[in-house]
């Protein structure tokens, strides 16, 4: 019935932050700068991984593998959302925020599978260390890993195929910093109750239940890092798991508030700063928690950068 009456939307205005010109500039550094951290810290992971082969282990895979994900995320979105925050809005066409969309989604979603992964890893080298590298071997490594980049995407692609059957059109604004799926849905004319509950079965798929898997190993984790015997030992193990835990809780749970807890109630700018903890913070955190303390990482990054002097 929409179709005969309203024309169909080919380009959206991205509203983005709207701040005063002084703060812009200010916030508009501040995120070039943590984006920039975010790839050169990546980079510098990937890189001493592939390069040292005392690295090539299953937990460095997946910390490789975590770092492709997390610049690859942020590229898709950070570099938009800064031309956005400069200009003070940015028009975009309809086709290309709906590839933003899915992107963020896979990636998002890639992100969360992998953190259940390497929680596995973690469980199995700590609570079962004398069948580590039986169960852990490289190629069940590789099959996991495999598993969360396909699985991620293809799900997600049932999402985008759902998204585009609907019929856009209204006022074509996005008041967010990027595509994503609540401003989406708003411009839709159509019935969205299919597409809506498809992507709260799979959000839900995502976060809660890979969040479960990842508090359940790390419970186990916690009673097994209780029987070291030697309080140093425990001491150095309970801080990086701890760490580790810290930083999957801010990014699940950023990510089950926004799309799995209804947020109807939620006001505009509450939702625009949950995603930016799990758009912006959790990508810059990441290399730093789970990479860049441990020494064989930080003695491969050394080499790296050595290498690059040169």
């Amino acid at each position: 019935m929409y179709e005969g009456n309203v024309s169909r939307i080919t380009e959206v205005w991205i509203t983005g932050i709207e701040l005063p010109g002084s703060i812009t500039i200010f916030l508009y550094v501040f995120f070039l700068t943590i984006y920039l951290m975010i790839l050169i810290g990546n980079l510098l992971i990937i890189s001493a991984v592939a390069s040292e082969n005392c690295l090539h282990s299953p937990m460095y895979f997946f910390l490789s593998s975590l770092s492709l994900s997390e610049i690859l995320f942020t590229t898709n979105l950070i570099p938009e959302f800064l031309h956005v925050l400069w200009e003070g809005g940015a028009a975009m066409y309809l086709d290309n925020c709906l590839a933003q969309f899915y992107l963020c989604g896979s990636l998002g979603a890639t992100e969360c599978l992998l953190f259940a992964s390497m929680s596995y890893d973690r469980y199995v080298a700590i609570c079962k260390p004398l069948h580590y590298f039986s169960v852990m071997n490289v190629t069940f490594c590789g099959e996991l890993i495999l598993f969360s980049w396909i699985c991620a995407f293809a799900s997600m692609s049932i999402t985008l195929i759902l998204v585009t059957q609907l019929y856009f059109c209204g006022l074509k604004i996005i008041d967010h910093f990027f595509c994503d799926f609540a401003p989406i849905l708003q411009l839709s004319c159509s019935d969205t109750y299919v597409v809506e509950v498809e992507t709260f079965i799979f959000t839900s798929s995502v976060t809660l239940f890979p969040f479960m898997f990842v508090i359940g190993t790390y419970v186990c984790i916690i009673f097994a890092i209780i029987k070291i015997p030697s309080s140093k030992g425990r001491e150095k193990t309970f801080s990086t798991c701890s760490s580790h835990l810290a930083a999957v809780c801010t990014y699940y749970g950023s990510l089950i508030i926004v799309y799995v807890v209804p947020t109807h109630n939620f006001s505009r700018t509450a939702s625009k700063t949950l995603s930016l903890i799990y758009t912006v913070v959790t990508p810059l955190f990441n290399p730093i928690i789970y990479s860049l303390r441990n020494k064989q990482i930080k003695l491969g990054v050394k080499k790296c950068l050595k290498c690059l002097l040169k």
